[in-house]
């Protein structure tokens, strides 16, 4: 073992990127080796293509790399993902292990569809057909096909069978029986024919080739890699984006320059500088508010959906807006130590530590190879004993290996998936790929998020109570009139429900703000005060008993009262609140129908959850909880044996989607959430997540369905095989026949609909 350095309780996590995985049981293979090592404590995760190794302090990582490179696999050291040249930043956009799968797919579909014509259709038998077709046979089995037969080895020399074992053995065995019948037997003979004979009756394997199966089988199981390979590369996403979401730079105020204004890239921000936010700008770091008064959007963070006023002494969070006034702010955390680069860290950490669902085709291969393998050594076996020639033996003994190697079983899973994606989207539903499938099946608790999920996330005019003599045209006139003129989100609400009303706004005269208190100005002669209660009572305007006990009323409600008065009188209380879809609550009745358990997870206070949960019928919530609160809420759930899955849209949703065994992101919300998440919403409508949840089930069960018959026709054609009765064109069938079945069977799943009545908007 490398020697290592410090005391044995210190240790370093360390992360790697594994290349030349295929399947689940990969992972757990390279994950064994490197827990054998002392002191080693290893997690690899075939989904992420990542590893997480913690180690004592000093310990060599070329010690872990020799040993993955051991086990048949390649490894490297994954730079931080905050480094500018973060490599996993770079994989979507130009992968080499991905490229040369698009290479060999493309390359192959060129080369197989004339081969498995040529076989099928005797009419296109010319007079030397059989040797074009090796011609193009040859490198779609050895090159195309090589990542297959590369995994088989390494999987044979770990005693492990998987797709890629059936997949080599099936195709290898057609191949090199092809060129036994065409070099050594009769088939590369002038004129040989396939005809179109499904008869049941002992042929001679000396005259038949078998190289549409060996390409066409290539071709179908590499078409299915390339789509899986593709959805995985995207895993990183969710960082790159959350990262993105910080201030790039920053204006500066220098101590030694009285005041001078400099800008300059984040990253050189220090601990104790004072920066300039002006409205409209991302504060840059976590700091104290030194002087200026403001409202901050923190729905990044919190989910709240009304923004925090913050004045001088307050703390506030990089990344987040400033909504109004001129803030500085002294740096208090920088770089790694920021809430936006911990949030980072969450959903890193949640994405390494979900476990990868083992695919279905490989569960079935471990099981099947041997028993094929055996079969053919047993009819090899018993046809030699039986006093047939050794030809005789050995072809039956092929025939029951390539017979074994199914087309449909490279179909079963991309078709499906293909179809019941397609029908998706044209349902408004993105799914990200087939690792969340399992997960949809055994379900059972379904987390909201409130703002922007179950609620518009936005402040809308929901009430005007006026006083006996006033009108309430006027006060939505002169409040609104008022309001349009500042930037405020609750004056935007109140703008935009009174022009919705009164439609045409004068222009205010002598408009000013008082900050964090509200706004004033001239209208049609009169003096308007808009904010605060206690800004009018500043001006002799009290409220009276209806309105005052209207304000209590909001404000227990968990909604935002602003007074309204003019001439010298409170006239009014206009009521802002986050309103709840006109959906949800169908949605909600959905999820019960479907047999789960809705819960509200949410960072705003637990008054305005308690009523907006009251308003749709969940019993169970969880208010003011940050990030972190939320993957821990996740974690309990899923500790007490529950199957969770996760709806959200905000970037502080992002961990908790990573780390819910399904995550449903809203695609009216944040790139981040869309990203972390295994399926997208595209529209803002919570009964698309139930759409999302019934066509996954379905597609799953479609999925095992087509694996069923794939294997199936396997099955009823291997004795077939073993008695000597196997020729080409039943062979051909029985493929042609099992892939139309697993391709119409894929196909039903366009028939699946929505509980959205109206037409949802279609992707294709």
């Amino acid at each position: 073992m490398p020697e290592t350095t410090g005391s044995p309780a210190t240790v370093s996590n360390l992360e790697f990127e594994i290349a030349g995985m295929t399947c689940a049981s990969c992972a757990a293979r390279i994950e064994k080796r490197l827990n054998k090592l002392d002191g080693v404590n290893a997690a690899v995760n075939y989904a992420t293509e990542l590893a997480t190794v913690t180690v004592p302090a000093g310990y060599d990582p070329q010690a872990l790399i020799a040993e993955v490179q051991k086990a048949g696999y390649t490894a490297a050291l994954s730079r931080h993902h905050d480094e500018p040249d973060n490599p996993a930043a770079q994989r979507v956009a130009c992968d080499p292990e991905l490229r040369s799968l698009r290479t060999r797919l493309v390359a192959t579909i060129v080369l197989a569809g004339p081969v498995i014509l040529m076989a099928m259709l005797p009419v296109l038998q010319f007079r030397y057909w059989q040797w074009a077709s090796l011609v193009l046979a040859a490198p779609v089995v050895v090159w195309a096909g090589r990542p297959f037969h590369e995994a088989a080895w390494v999987n044979l020399k770990h005693g492990a069978a998987t797709m890629d074992t059936l997949v080599s053995v099936g195709t290898l065995s057609a191949f090199l029986w092809s060129l036994y019948a065409l070099f050594l037997g009769t088939a590369g003979e002038p004129g040989m024919r396939h005809p179109f004979e499904l008869t049941v009756t002992p042929g001679d394997g000396a005259a038949n080739i078998y190289l549409e199966v060996a390409a066409g089988v290539t071709m179908f199981v590499l078409a299915g890699r390339y789509f899986e390979k593709r959805s995985k590369r995207r895993a990183g996403a969710a960082l790159r984006a959350l990262l993105d979401l910080g201030a790039k730079d920053v204006t500066l105020l220098r101590p030694d320059t009285h005041g001078i204004e400099i800008r300059i890239p984040v990253d050189q921000l220090k601990v104790g500088d004072e920066f300039v936010v002006r409205p409209g700008e991302k504060i840059a770091t976590d700091g104290t508010v030194v002087s200026g008064s403001s409202a901050v959007d923190a729905a990044l963070l919190t989910g709240e959906s009304v923004p925090i006023e913050i004045g001088p002494g307050d703390s506030v969070t990089g990344a987040t807006v400033n909504a109004g006034g001129r803030l500085v702010v002294r740096a208090t955390r920088v770089g790694d130590d920021t809430q936006l680069a911990q949030m980072a860290k969450l959903v890193e950490a949640a994405q390494s530590g979900k476990a990868a669902v083992q695919r279905l085709a490989d569960r079935i291969s471990g099981v099947f190879v041997p028993i094929v393998i055996a079969i053919a050594v047993a009819t090899f076996g018993v046809w030699l004993g039986a006093g047939f020639p050794i030809t005789a033996a050995l072809t039956a003994a092929v025939a029951v290996l390539i017979i074994a190697c199914p087309c449909a079983l490279g179909l079963a899973t991309p078709t499906a998936l293909l179809v019941g994606t397609g029908r998706a989207a044209t349902l408004g539903v993105l799914v990200k790929g087939p690792e969340m499938l399992e997960s949809t099946r055994k379900v059972d608790t379904i987390v909201l998020d409130k703002t922007g999920t179950v609620t518009t996330g936005k402040m809308t005019l929901v009430e005007a109570i006026v006083a006996p003599d006033t009108d309430r045209a006027t006060l939505l006139r002169y409040a609104g009139a008022l309001e349009a003129a500042s930037e405020h989100p609750i004056a935007r609400a109140i703008a935009k429900g009174a022009k919705a009303e009164v439609h045409a706004l004068p222009a205010p005269e002598d408009f000013a703000n008082v900050e964090g208190q509200g706004v004033q100005g001239i209208i049609d002669g009169h003096l308007v005060v808009v904010g605060r209660a206690s800004l009018l009572a500043d001006r002799s305007q009290h409220l009276d008993p209806g309105l005052s006990a209207a304000k209590d009323r909001a404000e227990r409600d968990g909604k935002t009262a602003v007074a309204v008065g003019w001439d010298g009188r409170a006239r009014g209380v206009l009521v802002v609140a986050d309103t709840v879809k006109p959906t949800s609550a169908e949605a909600i009745d959905e999820f019960k129908r479907l047999g789960l358990t809705p819960m509200l997870l949410t960072g705003d206070n637990q008054t305005v959850a308690q009523r907006i949960a009251a308003e749709l019928g969940i019993d169970q919530v969880i208010a003011e909880v940050l990030p972190a609160d939320k993957v821990a809420a996740i974690k309990r759930l899923q500790s007490e044996g529950k199957v969770v899955a996760m709806v959200g849209d905000g970037i502080n949703d992002a961990a908790a989607l990573a780390t819910a065994d399904l995550g449903l992101a809203m695609g009216t919300g944040t790139d981040v959430a869309i990203e972390a998440a295994d399926i997208t919403l595209v529209r803002g409508d919570l009964r698309a997540a139930a759409d999302a949840i019934r066509l996954a089930r379905r597609t799953l069960a479609t999925i095992k369905t087509n694996l069923f018959w794939a294997f199936g026709y396997n099955v009823a054609a291997i004795p077939l095989a073993a008695l000597g009765l196997l020729n080409p064109m039943l062979a051909g069938a029985a493929m042609a026949f099992s892939s139309a079945f697993v391709v119409g069977n894929s196909l039903r799943l366009r028939s699946a609909t929505s509980v959205v009545k109206e037409a949802a908007p279609s992707l294709l």
